[in-house]
């Protein structure tokens, strides 16, 4: 059988400035082949060291066992920061654990339970949306990034995709996503922060117009908790929730910054997995029809469903371990460190790639090979405790992992309970990395009712 699209490598050598113009245009295929394969790579550059750590034990090192000592690389922050501010994605220390404290109690597991209607509701829009393209080949990207959108929009301010104000930041996030990539290229070079960043056309301006959308929202929401009207969904959750230290709250600078990133980590990540996870389907028919068959269960809004869907949470699974959305981490060594009896030194980066660790050839049995069953063997659960990280690991874990493990199976059920997917043999997609692991043409479907 054919394996999952997977980007071209690039040679083992290749000079400092033709890595730089690779990494520009994807940091996927700008790897070469023998990471995938590694336990750990060191790169050089005339500005610092960086070492991509694919082996298990150091992992679990930097992200659970002293995530103090690594934390995470204000590299990152030089792409992302004109878009998420001082957002719980981007800050460390302090900040950070008093951001999570206020933000962690919004997605514990009773207020998944609570969120469910409005992911059902969600879903439900999806397919009547892709009812009126039935039978039509269409980009399921951008599908799938206003299914996400519309799940962030109702879950979060309680209210659907077709608000003008969700419209219009989903609107203008399409034209960001695109523009930014994942790291920015001043990830290369230590710069003072007084020497200005450079970014792609259009890129801060959008990021400036989707803020000032999200103050709107977040400004009226306040408001609204004020006057105790407001609806009892997670940005009110949020609001309302004070630190159990300090006794302090998120203001409204700090709390559009938090829903910047919510709507980013929550809507781009989904959005990328549901897509691949329906391409996959398109290619492997015979798990699609198990699925579909599986997705009879969902006849009535109760979350109770979900225990039912345990081939879609498979599915899911899998293809969040051959497509994570992030792509890869990046940690900053905080103290001297020897790893695989190298030295480490202080401010080096420490790159952590859930893509190449996914697909470790030492490590999982046919790595590049799609296989839900593989989450019952043996191989495969060892893999899943010690080398899977789609949401990260330890203190850092993205907080709405669990949400995602709701959304996605749900979303992917309901619409092959409806429509059979197939794909154009000759439109095969490309991974690339922007914001998140997308396809560089988009991923192109034929949806069919049943």
């Amino acid at each position: 059988m054919t394996l999952p699209p997977k980007p071209a490598s690039r040679p083992n050598k290749v000079s400092l400035w033709r890595y730089a113009k690779l990494f520009r245009q994807d940091i996927l295929s700008a790897q070469p082949a023998r990471l995938y394969r590694a336990w750990m790579a060191e790169f050089k550059t005339p500005f610092f060291r960086s070492f991509m750590i694919n082996q298990p034990n150091l992992v679990k090192t930097v992200l659970k066992d002293r995530p103090d000592d690594f934390p995470k690389s204000g590299r990152i922050g030089e792409g992302l920061r004109p878009l998420l501010g001082n957002s719980v994605f981007l800050t460390n220390g302090e900040t950070w654990k008093r951001q999570r404290r206020i933000i962690d109690p919004a997605f514990e597991g009773g207020r998944l339970r609570d969120t469910f209607p409005a992911m059902w509701d969600a879903a439900e829009a999806a397919v009547a949306r892709l009812d009126t393209q039935a039978g039509k080949m269409i980009e399921i990207e951008a599908e799938t990034s206003h299914a996400a959108a519309d799940v962030i929009f109702r879950t979060l301010f309680s209210i659907p995709i077709e608000h003008h104000l969700a419209r219009a930041v989903f609107d203008e996030f399409r034209v960001y996503q695109r523009s930014q990539p994942l790291l920015n290229l001043a990830a290369f070079l230590p710069l003072p922060r007084w020497i200005p960043r450079f970014f792609r056309k259009g890129t801060k301006a959008s990021a400036a117009k989707i803020r000032a959308l999200i103050t709107e929202l977040t400004r009226a929401r306040m408001q609204s908790v004020a006057r105790g009207d407001a609806p009892d969904d997670l940005a009110t959750k949020i609001i309302t929730t004070r630190d159990p230290v300090t006794g302090n709250g998120f203001d409204e600078a700090e709390m559009v910054d938090q829903v910047a990133i919510f709507f980013l980590a929550g809507h781009e990540t989904s959005a990328s997995a549901l897509a691949w996870a329906l391409y996959l389907m398109a290619t492997h028919p015979e798990w699609q029809e198990r699925l579909a068959g599986e997705a009879q269960a969902l006849d009535t809004c109760d979350f109770a469903v979900m225990s039912k869907l345990r081939l879609s949470r498979d599915v899911f699974r899998e293809t969040l371990r051959l497509y994570p959305p992030v792509p890869m981490m990046v940690r900053e060594a905080a103290c001297p460190e020897r790893f695989r009896d190298r030295e480490v030194r202080a401010g080096s980066q420490i790159v952590i790639s859930p893509w190449h660790l996914h697909r470790q050839e030492r490590l999982w049995d046919n790595p590049d090979g799609f296989d839900p069953t593989r989450w019952q063997t043996e191989n495969g659960q060892k893999c899943q405790r010690e080398a899977f990280i789609p949401f990260s690991a330890g203190t850092r874990v993205c907080t709405g992992a669990g949400f995602a493990m709701i959304e996605g199976p749900l979303i992917l059920s309901r619409i092959l309970r409806d429509f059979r997917v197939t794909a154009d043999p000759a439109q095969m997609p490309v991974p690339v990395a922007h914001l998140t692991v997308r396809s560089a043409q988009g991923i192109w479907l034929r949806l069919e009712r049943r």
